[in-house]
């Protein structure tokens, strides 16, 4: 299992914290530890989640990645 802190461009409220959180948990193999206003730390299998999974996600829920750590 692979950790990773993703930070997220365009977040501002409550909403979009509710709306990268339900993208992300869409991805099978991922667990959502926390997301917050411009950041999201997840758990996820790096042998079936890709970082480019992850970043359609975000992009799905509307926002932008500024860095995968």
């Amino acid at each position: 299992m692979k950790k990773q802190t993703i930070s997220i461009g365009g977040m501002t409220c409550g909403h979009c914290v509710m709306s990268v959180r339900k993208e992300l948990s869409r991805i099978p193999g991922l667990t959502v530890d926390a997301v917050q206003i411009g950041k999201a730390e997840i758990t996820f299998n790096d042998t079936t989640v890709t970082d480019d999974d992850v970043r359609r996600a975000v992009v799905q829920a509307g926002y932008t990645v500024t860095e995968q750590q």
